[in-house]
């Protein structure tokens, strides 16, 4: 578990954008008998979804929240030194979606550009990535492009994930400045639980094939998918992230020798209602002080925790500017982080 600390580096901006396809959870799909549908539902708090159209990308999603934010700010796209894109739904196999990003924004040939195809755990990495960048005296500023279309990689006819994902672009600028004061962060991984979240085929490992491609029922549930699309173990996540997660927050709030009354946000992963609201008990947590997209926007995956900041917290970090966010997901992999957030620059939500 390492433990990491950076000074005057922070997130000056930050903006989003949604499809403007509502989904309504209990009339997503016929497949399932209506009462058993409003059980899960109601279960997993995911009222309502954002799904993107067959022509939408996750890199839409970002480019679109990363214009608003540039001119918002009035940022000199020529300070954009890196450019980080952040998804496990890319444009292509290659070439990598952060250098198209990179041409569609018009940031100059010398941008250090790069993809991080981590899971749901990805932001916080990408996160301290960045702020290790921006504390080299040659970068500018660093802009962390985070998507993705996660609608597009699980089936509606498997009740354990048909009604949880939803899709999702956000855009972070991340500056130098002694006002961020110190931040900290920790992160982890765990290969031995890489089957409890995953797509099995159409991969290297795995090539598309026609077999691959059709569906069959997967489980004595009745549950069917195809081997492209993805599956969760949902009850050793919860149980993984029951047990990971306090304990990584305690040890990172140990190593920032703070109070956990001293947080004036925690920003938790939209996993699901059963896991986060288990996460506030455990830690003995003031709801007041965890906000939640999760039944507007479902699991948007990486996204969910800067989708939150963003639209959760837009007028309320005036005062209260001191964050910790945690997510986890496939690999197994979790993160955590304590960051401030003085005079961050919060959008309107894009719907596209």
């Amino acid at each position: 578990m390492p433990l990491l600390k950076y000074k005057n580096a922070g997130i000056s901006g930050i903006a989003a954008a949604v499809p403007g396809n509502v989904i309504n959870n209990y009339e997503y799909t016929g497949h399932f008998p209506k009462d058993e549908v409003k059980k899960v539902v109601d279960k997993i708090g995911v009222f309502e979804r954002r799904f993107a159209d067959e022509h939408t990308c996750s890199s839409d999603l970002c480019l679109a929240a990363a214009q608003q934010l540039i001119e918002e700010m009035d940022i000199d796209k020529s300070e954009i030194d890196v450019l980080l894109f952040v998804s496990q739904t890319p444009d292509y196999r290659m070439p990598a979606t952060s250098i198209i990003l990179q041409e569609r924004l018009g940031l100059k040939q010398g941008t250090i550009a790069f993809d991080i195809t981590l899971g749901c755990s990805a932001f916080v990495f990408a996160l301290q990535v960045a702020y290790s960048m921006i504390s080299n005296t040659g970068i500018n500023k660093v802009l962390i492009l985070n998507g993705e279309t996660r609608s597009k990689v699980y089936s509606s006819k498997d009740r354990k994930t048909a009604f949880l994902f939803g899709d999702a672009g956000v855009a972070a600028i991340i500056d130098k400045d002694d006002s961020f004061g110190e931040s900290f962060f920790s992160l982890n991984s765990d290969g031995s639980k890489s089957g409890m979240i995953k797509i099995d085929a159409g991969g290297y490992r795995q090539p598309s094939s026609v077999d691959s491609l059709k569906e069959k029922v997967v489980d004595d549930d009745g549950n069917i998918r195809n081997d492209e699309q993805g599956h969760i173990d949902g009850l050793n996540v919860f149980n993984f992230a029951a047990k990971e997660v306090p304990k990584d927050l305690k040890k990172l709030l140990g190593y920032a020798e703070k109070e956990k009354e001293s947080i004036d946000y925690y920003i938790f992963h939209q996993a699901n209602k059963i896991i986060n609201d288990f996460l506030v008990k455990k830690l003995k947590l003031d709801h007041e002080k965890v906000p939640s997209s999760l039944d507007t926007f479902g699991n948007t995956s990486s996204v969910s925790v800067p989708l939150t900041i963003v639209s959760r917290l837009k007028n309320k970090t005036s005062e209260k500017r001191t964050l910790c966010l945690s997510a986890f997901g496939n690999g197994l992999s979790w993160g955590s982080a304590i960051i401030n957030l003085p005079d961050c620059h919060i959008a309107d939500i894009i719907e596209m």
